[in-house]
């Protein structure tokens, strides 16, 4: 390691956690708060306003499997540094237009930078505390962790600008978050330079095809995970706001959500450390679907606030425990290749449920609808991934 790795592994999770805050925090997930805004402003359908958020799932399978294919010859060092700068450009370049397709193609670009950040971070952060399963288990919560810091930030931000100056004023809300995206690339940067990471790409095992196969009920859970979680982070507020939620309601749920997710770490630190096979993924899923249903089954702001830390507090889980799943159970060089199947297979599962929900929507008149649908499927996910054991040497 260099010398600041050595020194300051924490430092340098804390560093690469910049990663999903931008990819994620505030990429994919900011636009929920947005949403409301720009549907009214723009005349949009339900299935519209999915479509925007399946656009940036679209250009994040781009990026996983752009990822999957060049990550054990470029470096996770490389792929996480473009993918950063790229995610943070295309938030920009989100406020400066209101063409329908073009807002698409920034949300398209915005994935595809967001996906190879993130596993190519997932792989490094892997790589800190190799000897230390705890440790280790805590880093990569740690990074998971970093997109509750883009959410709080949006969460406190984001519906107070809207308020203050009507649902016209979305543009300056994707330019608030670029500008935040592209501070953070410096010490993302820097954080990722100092990280000595082993991809052995000539070595043997980088070579050993993924043991798919008995990949499968992690793979399947991850995919009906992504179908389901995307669904609640995209319309909830719209949710809310047809509820007739004021904007500190808003700001409140999003802003605990945020932190939720800061804190979930602290949460599932043993859970992460002793599962091997897919428990905890598992307990993850369920936890999001409970989350995700509970503003259905308890009405009013106590309802929406539970829910707020129940799936903040589980959700970004799911990734953590995939990344700790390729940790224990692969060898170091197929890590990256690992995370970025998984990633793939989310992502491809992440186009499919705004698009659906929000189709659901237009046609039952209900947001309501969609977010139970969302909440089941999450259910499925947990009782699929509890059929995932330990991988055995040699399995396929």
């Amino acid at each position: 390691m260099t010398t600041l790795s050595a020194r300051s592994p924490w430092l340098i999770a804390i560093g690469l956690c910049l990663g999903p805050a931008v990819s994620n925090g505030l990429a994919r997930f900011a636009y929920g708060l947005v949403l409301p805004a720009m549907k009214q402003d723009l005349g949009w359908t339900y299935t519209q306003a999915g479509w925007i958020n399946t656009a940036n799932a679209i250009g994040y399978l781009v990026g996983a499997l752009l990822a999957l294919g060049v990550i054990r010859t470029l470096g996770p060092q490389r792929l996480f540094i473009g993918g950063i700068v790229l995610t943070a450009f295309a938030l920009v370049a989100s406020g400066l237009t209101r063409d329908f397709w073009l807002l698409s193609l920034c949300r398209i670009l915005a994935g595809i930078g967001g996906a190879p950040a993130l596993i190519a971070g997932s792989a490094m952060v892997s790589s800190l505390f190799k000897g230390d399963a705890a440790r280790n288990s805590m880093a990569i919560a740690v990074y998971f962790g970093g997109g509750g810091i883009g959410m709080l930030l949006t969460g406190v931000s984001i519906p107070f600008i809207l308020e203050r100056w009507g649902s016209s004023s979305w543009p300056v809300t994707w330019l608030l978050l670029g500008s935040l995206g592209v501070i953070a690339i410096l010490p993302a940067v820097l954080a990722a330079k100092a990280v000595a990471f082993s991809s052995q790409s000539h070595g043997g095992a980088s070579h050993v095809p993924l043991p798919v196969r008995s990949m499968l009920p992690a793979l399947l859970s991850y995919f009906l995970f992504a179908v389901g979680y995307i669904v609640y982070l995209t319309f909830v507020v719209a949710w809310m706001r047809n509820a007739g939620a004021s904007t500190l309601l808003v700001a409140a749920t999003w802003g605990l959500l945020g932190a939720a997710v800061t804190v979930s770490p602290f949460a599932w630190r043993r859970r992460l450390t002793l599962a091997t096979g897919g428990g905890a993924l598992a307990l993850a899923c369920a936890a999001t679907g409970i989350g995700t249903m509970l503003p259905l089954i308890i009405p009013g702001g106590i309802g929406l606030l539970l829910s707020a830390a129940i799936f903040g507090g589980s959700f970004f889980i799911g990734p953590a425990s995939v990344t700790a799943f390729s940790r224990k159970n692969l060898p170091q060089a197929q890590w990256g290749h690992s995370v970025a199947l998984f990633t793939t297979v989310f992502a491809v599962g992440q186009t499919l449920g705004p698009v659906a929900a929000g189709s659901l929507a237009d046609a039952t008149k209900s947001l309501a609808s969609g977010l139970l649908a969302a909440g089941l499927t999450l259910l499925a996910a947990g009782a699929i991934a509890g059929l995932q054991g330990e991988l055995r040497p040699g399995a396929e």
